[in-house]
């Protein structure tokens, strides 16, 4: 029950505004809420922001091709707080979010997660329908099946690590190759 709700937790109906704007933020999935977490932190570090403020911006990193709903934004907020990622302050009858140094951590420690799911964003035909898409649907599926057949088994884990590490190496280095 836990997992099912944790799981759906921010896929909640938007308060009667998933219809507004055209139904555009229902549009593709375009984030889970995992992706969109980095999106949050990436924009508190920014700079401290309200939740509507982060939802325009979002929006406009998309090329207002892409709306998060409020009932996407505030549970993922109230859960960066729980995890001690944001802190949140009365500013008049809004809130203001602020990341935290354990947020600024959690967001450096993940930084190219953070650059592919911003690319995504940015060009998000590129990661569409296409083969990047699938190709790395494939890749967390075959992670999860290799972990699963050995989950107590410390060396297999360890090789796994290792390899998405180069991976996650080599395609970072894609851009200072180009440049070069």
């Amino acid at each position: 029950m836990f997992r099912f709700m944790h799981h759906h937790r921010f896929q909640m109906h938007s308060h009667g505004h998933h219809h507004h704007g055209g139904g555009r933020e229902r549009g593709p999935k375009m984030f889970d809420a995992g992706a969109m977490r980095y999106v949050v932190l990436h924009l508190l570090a920014e700079k401290p922001r309200h939740g509507y403020e982060l939802i325009k911006e979002i929006e406009q990193l998309a090329g207002g091709g892409y709306t998060p709903s409020p009932g996407a934004i505030y549970p993922l907020l109230a859960m960066l707080l729980d995890l001690g990622h944001i802190d949140s302050s009365a500013d008049g009858n809004k809130k203001l979010h602020t990341i935290t140094p354990e947020g600024q951590a959690f967001l450096d420690e993940n930084r190219q997660l953070v650059d592919a799911v911003l690319a995504r964003l940015h060009h998000p035909a590129e990661g569409g329908r296409g083969g990047l898409r699938s190709a790395m649907h494939a890749l967390k599926e075959v992670v999860i099946q290799q972990a699963r057949s050995a989950p107590h088994d410390d060396g297999r884990m360890a090789q796994i690590i290792a390899i998405l590490q180069r991976a996650m190496h080599d395609i970072g280095q894609l851009d200072k190759d180009a440049a070069r």
